[in-house]
């Protein structure tokens, strides 16, 4: 079962794009845009300023605090050590065995971020059913809240049974017309961590228009990579993880050439590009 929930690490935060119809390279970038590029060069201080200042604008927006809380999250998990390649590549990282601290004060402000965000897309959703950013927020919200009870807390179980709300919010913003891309990176990840289980845990977890093939889910994670607009940097991080988990480093290589091109300030993007690369020369001079 370890395989199982070797990737659902980003599953939530995981959680990326405002509007599938609208390419990223022709949207005006907004504050949660911005928070979101900070986020991925591993300035949370700096993306936690830009949402707190944008809260202050237009504070019944839901997408702002389901970032923070993204932001609260992927903070803990470097803390942690727990967003090296290593970590998700090997699956006797993912046992749950390994003793881990989270810090309670990051815990409350967490929670506190996502009940907001709940709060305020719910509000909008009881007014407009399929308001994007909204369903969006609460995506958002379950991935993260699956992601830190999975990794940080280490309670698998419990962060696969969250991760079924993630996915039918998944669901929705995939039946719209257009479809929001940034969905397929929830629906994509649950594709290949259900694919990755053994045949028999199969039977115990199921989710909804989920059928378990990896392949599907490293399509899906591919089309986020491409057309994604707040999930195309990490589901380049997911896809370079997987593509290490499935032995194919040169396409690993390639996603993470790209991501620290993109990130510079990151310096965990780069070490794990290093590290890749002179597996890669080592391999070749054997």
């Amino acid at each position: 079962m370890p395989k199982t929930i070797a990737l659902i690490l980003l599953l939530a935060f995981v959680t990326v794009a405002a509007r599938g119809d609208e390419s990223p390279l022709v949207v005006a970038p907004t504050p949660i845009d911005k928070a979101f590029a900070r986020l991925y060069n591993f300035d949370f201080a700096g993306a936690d300023a830009i949402l707190e200042e944008h809260a202050r604008i237009e504070p019944e927006d839901p997408l702002t605090y389901s970032v923070l809380a993204a932001s609260y999250l992927f903070a803990e998990m470097y803390r942690l050590q727990i967003l090296q390649t290593e970590f998700f590549a090997e699956d006797s990282n993912l046992s749950g065995d390994r003793e881990r601290k989270p810090d309670p004060a990051v815990r409350a402000r967490l929670f506190s971020a996502l009940a907001q965000a709940r709060q305020r897309a719910a509000t909008r959703l009881a007014v407009k059913p399929n308001d994007r950013d909204a369903l969006f927020a609460m995506c958002m919200s379950a991935g993260i809240e699956t992601d830190y009870t999975a990794f940080v807390e280490g309670r698998r179980w419990r962060g696969l049974k969250i991760a079924r709300q993630a996915n039918q919010h998944a669901q929705k913003l995939l039946a719209m017309n257009p479809p929001f891309y940034d969905a397929h990176h929830t629906v994509g990840m649950i594709e290949y961590v259900v694919g990755s289980m053994p045949f028999f845990v199969r039977w115990f977890v199921r989710f909804d228009r989920v059928h378990g093939d990896k392949k599907a889910g490293i399509r899906d994670l591919t089309q986020v990579a491409e057309h994604g607009r707040y999930y195309r940097p990490f589901a380049k991080i997911l896809l370079s993880v997987i593509y290490l988990r499935e032995k194919q480093p040169q396409k690993a290589e390639q996603f993470l050439a790209e991501l620290a091109r993109d990130f510079p300030e990151n310096p965990l993007i780069a070490r794990e590009l290093a590290k890749v690369r002179e597996n890669l020369r080592r391999k070749n001079r054997s």
